[in-house]
Parts: structure tokens; C-alpha cells; sequence
């Protein structure tokens, strides 16, 4: 993995999927862009931002932003990769369920999943 590709510094860009928030939608759990910190929703979420991210900015490594997981991910490569220590949040809030946010979260989620 190339670290251009992973700035520690910069923060997430909120606490939840971006594009899911600005439509009101829910995901199933969160990846964080390692290159400008945008969070997306997973491949198994309805709408899959992370990957979208991805294709659209070119930005090929994530991390889960899930509690208590610090995995990575290389969309380009299709490899999971260590990464350093990333600027703090560095997942959802705790309190945060997944899939969530538990207000807009369909009953019959289970039937959206990819």
C-alpha cells in the first residue's frame, strides 16, 4: 500500500455515512476514507457510498469505522492492509447501532442488504 494514500491526520467527516445523512437514509456499517476522511456505508448497505467514494475520487484505502475494529481496506488492490494510528473519532459513536441510525432503519431491513 502506497502511504500517499493515508493522511493520520485528517478527521472524519461526521459520524455516520455522508451521502446516507443528507437523504435520510441508513446503513448497515461505516468505512472511513484514509486519504480525506469521508465516512461511507458498507457494501452490504443499501446504497454503498464507501465504494462509490472510491470510484468517484480515486481514494482507494479505508478503514472500518466500526467500534472496535481497525482493519483496512484496499479497494485497488482487493487486499485488506495495516494502517497506522488515524486521527481520532475513530469509529461511530458507541451508542450509535448498527445497522442505524436506528430511526430510519426500514423493519424489514434485512430484505435491503446487498
Amino acid at each position: 500500500m502506497a502511504l500517499e494514500h493515508v493522511d493520520p491526520e485528517v478527521p472524519p467527516s461526521g459520524t455516520g455515512c455522508t451521502e446516507c445523512d443528507a437523504a435520510g437514509g441508513w446503513w448497515v456499517h461505516l468505512r472511513r476514507c484514509t486519504e480525506c476522511g469521508h465516512v461511507g456505508c458498507c457494501d452490504s448497505s443499501p446504497a454503498r457510498h464507501a465504494t462509490a467514494h472510491f470510484r468517484e475520487s480515486g481514494h482507494p484505502v479505508v478503514q472500518s469505522f466500526e467500534p472496535g475494529e481497525d482493519w483496512g481496506w484496499d479497494y485497488a488492490r482487493e487486499v485488506r492492509v495495516l494502517l497506522p494510528p488515524l486521527a481520532p473519532p475513530t469509529s461511530r459513536p458507541g451508542d450509535q447501532p448498527s445497522p442505524g441510525p436506528a430511526d430510519r432503519v426500514p423493519s424489514d431491513w434485512r430484505s435491503h442488504l446487498h
